[in-house]
C-alpha cells in the first residue's frame, strides 16, 4: 500500500485517499491527474471498498482509456477485464449491447460514423426529392446531432418558423430510418441510453447500486446531457469522483458546458474540493505568465499553479512587420535551439487558426527543415485545398482526368455516378479526355456535363488577362468552394483556408519575380483556338489535346507544380525528428521543450467572432492559457503588424493579452512600437488598408517627421497607430487605426496627434 502512495504530493494524496463521497480535484495543467486518477482506483480496490466491477471511469477519449487501463495492471495484482472503463459512448454501446432489447434495438445495431451517417441522410434527402441546397446534408446532420447532445428528439426541438418545421420532420424522418434499419449514430449511443436509464426504473436502481464508485475525467468538457447521463448513474448512491480544469475549458463549440463544474459542486452538494496546484512541467516564468492572464477570468473556481523547478527563461516576445517576417524568425530561432542539440520534434508552432499555418510552412519548406502537421493535414493537402487546385489544374489543362473527376460534382450539380460512367465509356470510344468527350454524351447527362464545362470555359475567358492572386479569386467564387462551405456550420476554418490560397499566389508571383501584373495563363484570350478544338452547343470551344505549349512555363503552372512540390516535399517518416505545427486546440494534452505561440493579434487571437460577448473572451483567455501551458523550458510568443489575410494587407493591434501578463516574466526580442489594446476595448480588431511594402514600415516619412507604424495618441480617438501615409509637408495625410473608433484619416498639420513613448 505505502508503494502505491509513493512519491504522492499532500494534494495528490488527500485527492487519493478521500473518503467516499463526492468529491470535486481542480487538476491543473501538468499536475498529474491521469496519475490521481488511476491511483484512487487502485486504492479503491486495494483497500476493499470496492470491486472491480463497482467501478465506472469515464474518459472523453479511447486513447486515455487504454492509457488508464495499462497503468492500472501495473499498479496491482488485480485484472481490470471487469472494470467499465471507457469514453461516454463507449461505455453506452456496451450497455445497449446488454440491454439492446429494453432499448428498444436488435441485438446486432451497427453504429454509424460521421461519413456514415452523412450517407445515410444524403440517401434519405433523395429518396424524399428534398432540395439539398436548401436543406444541405451536412446541416442537417449537424441539427440532429447537436438536438441530441441536448437531450431533445424530434419533438421536443422548438420548431419556430418553416425552416426549422421542415428540419425538425426530417430528423423525425431520420431517426424513424435509423430504426428501421437497426442503426445508430454516435450522439444515439448517449442519449438511447439515458432515455432507457430514465424510463426503467429496476434497471437504473441496479447499475445505481453496482457502480459505487464513478469517476469521470476532464470533467470541464462535458455537455448537458453528459452531465445529465452521469447524475442519472450517480443516483443517490454512487460517489462521483469529477477530475478536471475549469481554466481548460475550450470546447464551447462542440456543446462542452464548463459551467457543469459549478453545477457539480452546488447539486451534489460537494464537501472535498482539492486543487492540484503543483505542476511538474513548466519552470516558474512560464507558469507566473499562465496564472496572471487566467486571473483575469471571472467565472473560474480558481487555483494557482506552481513548481519546484526554478524560474527558467523569461517567455519571450518578438514583434514582425509582416507574417512572412515571423515565419523567417521562428525559423531563424529553431534552427539556433537544434544547433544546440534541440530535437525537432521538441519544437512545437501553436497558432489559431489552421489558415495561419500555410505562410509557416512556406517557411519550414523553403528551409528544408521536416515538418508534421498534428491533428490535420498540411496546407496544400487539405480536402478544400485540394478542390481549389483541381479547378486550377482544369484552367492550365483542360485534360487533366483527375483533376475533372475531382470537381466535375463539388459542389453538387447533379452529376452522378451513371453520367460519369456514360462520359467515360464515350471517352474510351473516341481515344479522348473526359473534358474533349462531354459533347459525346447525349441527354440529361450531356446537359448537366455540358452546363459544368461552359462554367470551366467562362472563368477561363474570365481569367484569361489575369494576374495569378486575382485568377484565384475568381475561381474560388466561380466553383463555387466559397458559399459551399460557407453553408457548412463548420465551414469558417475552410473558407479561410480557401482564402489563404489567394496569399500563397501572392507570395509566390513575387517570390519567383513573375511581377504584379504578368497573365496567369495562356486562357482563350492572348492563345486563340487553331481550329482543331471540339465545338459546343453553345459555339464554345474545347482545346485540343495537341495544341502547342508556351514555350516558358506560365505563373499558373508553375504555381500548381511548387504546390504539389510544397505537399509532397518535408513529409515527415515515422519516427523521423520533425518540427510539429498545430492549432492550440489539437495541442491540449500535448507538452513540448519549446513552443511558439504565433499570431498574436486582436482578430486572430483573440479571435473577432469571439469578441461580441465576454463569454466568447474569456473562452479565448482559456485557449491562450492551454497555450502557455504546453511548455515546458521555453515559450516564445509572436505577432505582426501586417498580415495577409483574404488577398489584403492588413494591419494589426497586438492581442490584448500581452497587457495581461506578468513584465517580470517576459522579455522583449523587439520595441514595442504599439499601444496596448485595452481591456475593457469593444470589438476592434483588423482594418483592411491600403497595401504598402512591409520594407517601408517603420521609415521616416519625408518633411513631417512620422512614421508608418507608429503609435499616436488622439485626444477624441484616443491610442491607435499609423499604417499609411499620403503626401508629404503640409499636405500629408496619416490612415490611422484607433481600435475601437475604427481606421481615420487625418490631416498631419491640423490633428493634434501626441507620440506614445
Amino acid at each position: 500500500m505505502q508503494n502505491l502512495l509513493h512519491n504522492l504530493n499532500p494534494e495528490q494524496l488527500a485527492a487519493v485517499t478521500l473518503p467516499a463521497q463526492h468529491a470535486l480535484i481542480l487538476a491543473g495543467a501538468g499536475s498529474g491527474k491521469t496519475r490521481v486518477l488511476t491511483t484512487r482506483i487502485a486504492w479503491l480496490i486495494q483497500t476493499g471498498q470496492v470491486a472491480p466491477n463497482g467501478i465506472l471511469a469515464v474518459t472523453f477519449t479511447n486513447k486515455a482509456a487504454k492509457e488508464m487501463t495499462l497503468r492500472l495492471s501495473s499498479m496491482m495484482p488485480t485484472s481490470t477485464r471487469g472494470m467499465w472503463i471507457g469514453t461516454f459512448h463507449g461505455l453506452c454501446n456496451r450497455l445497449l449491447r446488454a440491454h439492446h432489447r429494453d432499448a428498444g434495438l436488435p441485438q446486432t445495431f451497427q453504429i454509424l460514423d460521421s461519413s456514415d451517417q452523412l450517407s445515410m441522410i444524403k440517401r434519405m434527402l433523395k429518396a424524399l426529392n428534398v432540395d439539398d441546397e436548401k436543406f444541405p446534408p451536412r446541416n442537417l446532420m449537424y441539427f440532429i446531432n447537436g438536438a441530441k447532445d441536448q437531450g431533445l428528439r424530434a419533438s421536443d426541438v422548438d420548431a419556430s418558423d418553416d425552416y426549422n418545421r421542415r428540419m425538425v420532420e426530417l430528423y423525425d424522418y431520420y431517426d424513424n430510418q435509423c430504426q428501421r434499419e437497426g442503426v445508430v449514430d454516435f450522439a444515439e449511443l448517449l442519449l438511447r441510453t439515458y432515455e432507457l436509464m430514465s424510463r426503467n426504473q429496476p434497471l437504473r436502481e441496479h447499475y445505481q447500486a453496482r457502480f459505487k464508485h464513478i469517476l469521470v475525467d476532464e470533467f470541464q468538457d462535458t455537455n448537458n446531457l453528459q452531465y445529465n447521463w452521469l447524475k442519472l448513474m450517480a443516483g443517490n448512491r454512487g460517489a462521483v469522483f469529477a477530475v478536471g480544469d475549469d481554466d481548460q475549458s475550450i470546447y464551447a463549440f462542440r456543446g462542452a458546458n464548463v459551467g457543469n463544474m459549478s453545477a457539480f459542486e452546488h447539486e451534489f452538494n460537494v464537501q472535498n474540493l482539492i486543487k492540484l496546484e503543483q505542476n511538474y512541467r513548466s519552470h516558474g516564468h512560464i507558469l507566473d505568465t499562465a496564472n496572471v492572464l487566467i486571473a483575469n477570468n471571472t467565472k473560474r473556481l480558481g487555483k494557482n499553479l506552481r513548481t519546484d523547478a526554478g524560474h527558467g527563461e523569461p517567455v519571450r516576445i518578438h514583434e514582425s512587420t509582416s507574417d512572412l517576417l515571423e515565419a523567417q524568425w521562428i525559423i531563424d530561432e529553431a534552427k539556433n535551439l537544434i544547433a544546440d542539440g534541440a530535437l525537432r520534434s521538441e519544437i512545437a508552432v501553436l497558432y489559431r487558426s489552421n489558415a495561419q499555418s500555410r505562410v509557416i510552412e512556406h517557411a519550414l519548406f523553403s528551409a528544408g527543415i521536416p515538418y508534421k502537421v498534428y491533428g490535420g493535414q498540411r496546407y496544400f493537402e487539405r480536402a478544400e485545398v485540394k478542390s481549389a487546385i483541381a479547378y486550377l489544374q482544369l484552367m492550365d489543362n483542360l485534360h487533366n482526368d483527375s483533376a475533372f473527376l475531382r470537381v466535375v460534382n463539388f459542389p453538387t450539380r447533379g452529376i452522378g455516378a451513371r453520367s460519369l460512367e456514360q462520359l467515360q465509356d464515350a471517352a474510351r470510344a473516341h481515344n479522348l479526355s473526359l473534358y474533349a468527350a462531354v459533347p459525346h454524351v447525349a441527354g440529361k447527362a450531356g446537359t448537366s456535363l455540358g452546363a459544368f464545362v461552359n462554367l470551366i470555359e467562362s472563368t477561363r475567358f474570365e481569367t484569361a488577362q489575369l494576374a495569378l492572386p486575382e485568377m484565384v479569386i475568381v475561381v474560388l467564387a466561380a466553383s463555387g468552394l466559397i458559399t459551399h462551405y460557407q453553408h457548412e456550420k463548420e465551414g469558417a476554418d475552410r473558407v479561410e483556408n480557401l482564402e489563404q490560397l489567394v496569399n500563397a499566389a501572392t507570395v509566390f508571383v513575387n517570390e519567383e519575380g513573375f511581377g504584379h501584373d504578368a497573365p496567369a495563363f495562356l486562357g482563350p484570350q492572348s492563345a486563340p483556338m487553331s481550329g482543331a478544338g471540339i465545338v459546343l452547343d453553345d459555339g464554345s470551344e474545347i482545346l485540343d489535346a495537341d495544341a502547342p505549349l508556351p514555350a516558358v512555363m506560365s505563373p499558373l503552372s508553375a504555381f500548381l507544380s511548387h504546390a504539389s512540390l510544397e505537399a509532397g516535399d518535408n513529409q515527415a517518416t515515422a519516427g523521423q525528428d520533425a518540427m510539429q505545427l498545430m492549432t492550440v486546440h489539437s495541442a491540449k494534452g500535448l507538452e513540448f521543450d519549446t513552443v511558439f505561440i504565433t499570431g498574436l493579434e486582436e482578430g486572430l487571437f483573440p479571435h473577432e467572432n469571439a469578441q461580441k460577448e465576454e463569454a466568447g473572451v474569456e473562452e479565448e483567455r482559456r485557449l491562450m492559457y492551454v497555450a502557455i501551458t504546453r511548455a515546458r523550458q521555453r515559450l516564445y510568443m509572436s505577432f505582426s503588424q501586417t498580415r495577409m489575410l483574404h488577398g489584403q494587407t492588413r494591419y494589426n493591434l497586438k492581442s490584448r493579452f500581452f497587457a495581461e501578463l506578468p513584465e517580470e516574466s517576459l522579455k522583449w526580442l523587439s520595441p514595442q512600437v504599439q499601444p496596448f489594446y485595452r481591456y475593457d476595448s469593444p470589438k476592434a480588431a483588423w482594418v483592411d488598408a491600403p497595401a504598402v511594402p512591409s520594407a517601408a514600415l517603420g521609415m521616416r516619412v519625408k518633411d513631417n517627421g512620422w512614421r508608418i507604424g507608429e503609435s499616436v495618441v488622439h485626444a477624441k480617438f484616443g491610442e491607435g497607430v499609423i499604417v499609411n501615409i499620403e503626401g508629404g509637408g503640409m499636405n500629408a495625410r496619416a490612415h490611422i487605426n484607433f481600435g475601437r473608433h475604427g481606421m481615420k484619416l487625418l490631416d498631419l498639420s491640423i490633428a493634434k496627434l501626441e507620440k506614445v513613448a
